[in-house]
């Protein structure tokens, strides 16, 4: 027999057996008292779709109503997209609660759409599996928004992509115990340096710089970008001035010069190599343990550098980590601090595909 329910005060109650019919063997909503339990709208909204709900009663007007009434009259732009994740993961499976309701355990942060819960478990078990939230196509996300968690993006034709969401902390042992030269000789051309005879190891053990072809390998000339050579030439490796050559980045890149700089630097001492991403349209490709170049194996992750107030729009963000899947490395996004803090700092994000 399909029970009703009354909606009151932003919620559904449903009296009758609900209890255990809905909550305690299906994890919906959360127990009043005697059997009767309370239903968040899209859950009830839910219910009334599979049938297992027969109606809805308005408690202002009386007015009872059926599965497409009720998703005409609940409130809030973004109930549709929240009702098919909801649903998607139902039929996966999974049970979820709206993250604001009182019955979740340790509830995420005020972002997160719902809460969902391990599977077999559901919200009595005082474990939540991750925070969801929830998006359509064309809302952007601000980068300071971005948490832990999983992020649903739903498209135009109601098909869902679900991305994990992480913090990410880059490390590695490449060049870790190398000694770099001092004062190599170096030209600082348009958009490069040429460093001439530098010591074999800069290359092929730390990984710096490109050899230019049509010269015996033991005596190497090298072809360094010049975030490259703006890093080495502030440790004395190269006979250039830093600030000349960090002048020429700016010159040929703008502001972005100094971000993407900070990204390398910071990478550099953690004992990664960034190589330049422009075959993935990123900002740097990464390798976490170069022993030798001759060695080399693929790299890790893929390196996009923003500002911290950058503005994520899920198209693109969809677009860089299929490409980053693709080619078997992680989408990693580099958010640098505005120039005017006492220090400038990076949050690191890593983003990769979910199938739930």
């Amino acid at each position: 027999m399909s029970l009703e329910g009354r909606f009151d005060d932003g919620v559904v109650r449903v009296g009758g057996d609900a209890r255990q019919r809905y909550h305690d063997s299906r994890g919906y909503g959360y127990p009043l008292e005697g059997n009767e339990i309370a239903l968040a709208p899209v859950e009830a909204a839910h219910l009334l779709y599979r049938g297992d709900l027969e109606a809805v009663v308005d408690a202002g007007s009386g007015e009872r109503l059926g599965f497409r009434e009720f998703v005409a009259r609940e409130p809030g732009e973004d109930f549709g997209v929240r009702f098919l994740v909801y649903a998607d993961l139902r039929s996966r499976g999974f049970y979820l609660s709206p993250a604001a309701e009182p019955w979740v355990p340790n509830p995420p942060s005020g972002e997160a759409d719902f809460a969902v819960f391990p599977r077999g478990k559901g919200p009595r078990d005082g474990e939540i599996a991750y925070a969801l939230r929830i998006i359509g196509e064309r809302t952007d996300i601000p980068a300071a928004e971005l948490r832990e968690g999983v992020l649903a993006v739903v498209d135009e034709e109601s098909e869902i992509t679900y991305f994990e969401v992480g913090r990410r902390d880059p490390t590695g042992s490449s060049g870790t115990d190398a000694t770099l030269p001092e004062d190599c000789e170096a030209d600082l051309l348009a958009d490069r340096v040429v460093v001439w005879e530098p010591p074999l190891s800069l290359y092929e053990q730390t990984f710096y710089g490109q050899p230019l072809e049509g010269r015996e390998y033991d005596e190497p000339t090298l072809q360094c970008s010049l975030l490259e050579a703006t890093y080495l030439a502030e440790r004395g490796a190269l006979a250039l001035e830093a600030d000349t050559v960090r002048e020429r980045g700016r010159e040929v890149e703008g502001e972005r010069f100094d971000r993407r700089l900070t990204v390398y630097t910071e990478l550099r001492e953690r004992g990664v190599v960034p190589k330049t991403g422009y075959k993935f349209g990123a900002d740097f490709r990464t390798y976490a343990d170069v022993e030798s170049v001759e060695n080399l194996g693929h790299s890790e992750l893929l390196v996009r550098v923003h500002p911290a107030a950058y503005v994520f729009e899920p198209r693109d963000l969809a677009l860089d980590v299929r490409l980053a899947h693709g080619v078997r490395k992680t989408m990693v996004f580099a958010l640098v601090s505005d120039d005017s803090a006492e220090e400038t700092e990076i949050e690191w994000w890593s983003l990769e595909r979910l199938t739930p």
